[in-house]
C-alpha cells in the first residue's frame, strides 16, 4: 500500500501493476476463447456461401438508412485502432516494460478491439449497400488525422475518457443490434451483442482502474475527473470526414442521426455520467483537499445541469445524405 499524500503519478500506476496483474485473465479473453470475424458470416469455402450472401444481402435491404449510417461510423472508429493504441502507449508514468501486465493489457485490449472493425467492415461489404471505397477513405482520414482528446498524455484523465467511451460504445451497439433485430436482420443483431460486450468488459477495466486510483490518490483523481468532465468527453470520431469534406464535419451528420434512431442521445451523455458517479462512490471519496473537494461539488452538480440542456435539444428532422451508403 502506498500513501495517499503526495503520491506521484508513477508510484500510483506502479502500485496498481499488482491488482492488473491478478484481473487480466478477468478483463481479457484468450485467443482460444475469443469469438473471431469468420464465426458470424458467410464462408467462401462452402458450397452454400452464395445462397447465404443472398439471405445476407435481402435481410440487410431492410435496414433504415440513419441505421446504416451509424452502423458505418462505428466501424470506421473501430477500424481506427492505430490511432488508439499508439495514444495509449503515449501516455506518461505506465511501465513500458513489454511482459508488464500494462503493456500486456494495452497489446491485449487493442487486440480485441481489433476484430470488431473487421467483422463490420466484413459484413458492410457483404450487403451490397456500401461504397466501400468512400468508407475506406473516412477510415484512412480518421488515422490520418489522429485524436485530440484533451488528456494530456495523464493516465488519470485517460483512464477517465477510457471507461466513459468504452460505456459508450457498449450502448451504441447494444442499441444498434437491437434495431436490427426489430428489422429481421438476427445476423446483425448477434454481431452486434458480441460485440457489446467486449465493450463492456473493457469499460468494467477502466472503470477499475479509475476505483482504484481513488483509494491511494483520491484529490488528484478528482481533479482529473473533473478537468475532463469540463472539458466535455468528445468522441474519438469526431474529426470524422469523407472525400472532398473538411475535417470534422462529416461526424455532426452522424450524431445526428444516432440521435433520430435513439443509439446514442444527449441523455445517454448523462446518463454515463451518473453512472460513473455511483460506480466510483463520489459522494462517499474520503481524503480529498480543499480542490479535491471544490471539484467534487463541480462534478456532483453538473448532470442536473447536463439534463437540462439535454432535453432542449431537437431531434434533427432532415437526414444527410452521406457519400458511404448507395441505397
Amino acid at each position: 500500500m502506498i500513501s495517499n499524500i503526495a503520491a506521484t503519478r508513477s508510484e500510483v500506476m506502479k502500485y496498481l501493476e499488482n491488482f492488473l496483474e491478478e484481473k487480466l485473465p478477468e478483463f481479457l479473453k484468450s485467443v482460444e476463447d475469443s469469438w473471431q470475424p469468420a464465426d458470424f458470416l458467410p464462408d467462401a469455402r462452402f458450397d452454400n456461401f452464395f445462397d447465404e450472401l443472398r439471405d445476407l444481402k435481402e435481410r440487410a435491404r431492410e435496414l433504415s438508412y440513419d441505421l446504416l449510417a451509424v452502423l458505418i461510423g462505428d466501424t470506421i472508429t473501430e477500424e481506427a485502432l492505430p490511432t488508439y493504441e499508439s495514444w495509449i502507449m503515449s501516455i506518461k508514468d505506465v511501465s513500458r516494460d513489454p511482459d508488464g501486465p500494462w503493456m500486456r493489457w494495452n497489446r491485449g485490449w487493442t487486440s480485441e478491439e481489433n476484430r470488431h472493425g473487421d467483422l463490420l467492415n466484413r459484413y458492410l461489404y457483404l450487403t451490397g449497400r456500401i461504397d466501400m471505397r468512400q468508407m475506406e477513405a473516412s477510415t484512412q482520414y480518421l488515422i490520418a488525422d489522429g485524436m485530440d482528446i484533451k488528456t494530456d498524455d495523464d493516465p488519470y484523465r485517460s483512464f477517465v475518457y477510457t471507461s466513459f467511451q468504452e460505456t459508450a460504445t457498449n450502448v451504441s451497439h447494444r442499441r444498434v443490434g437491437a434495431l436490427a433485430k426489430q428489422a429481421g436482420e438476427t445476423v446483425l443483431a448477434r454481431i452486434c451483442n458480441h460485440i457489446a460486450a467486449d465493450e463492456g468488459r473493457h469499460a468494467k477495466a477502466y472503470k477499475s482502474f479509475v476505483k482504484k486510483i481513488f483509494e491511494v490518490d483520491p484529490s488528484e483523481m478528482m481533479l482529473a475527473f473533473e478537468d475532463m468532465m469540463r472539458k466535455k468527453i468528445v468522441m474519438p470520431a469526431h474529426y470524422l470526414r469523407e472525400l472532398g469534406i473538411d475535417q470534422g464535419q462529416t461526424f455532426g451528420h452522424f450524431t445526428d442521426a444516432a440521435q433520430r434512431i435513439g443509439v446514442y442521445t444527449s441523455n445517454d451523455y448523462v446518463e454515463i455520467m451518473e453512472t460513473l458517479i455511483r460506480e466510483w462512490k463520489i459522494t462517499s471519496v474520503t481524503g480529498l483537499n480543499s480542490a479535491g473537494e471544490r471539484a467534487r461539488d463541480y462534478i456532483m452538480a453538473l448532470p442536473n445541469r447536463l439534463r437540462r440542456v439535454a432535453d432542449r435539444v431537437k431531434v434533427p428532422e432532415l437526414q444527410y445524405k452521406f457519400k458511404w451508403i448507395d441505397s
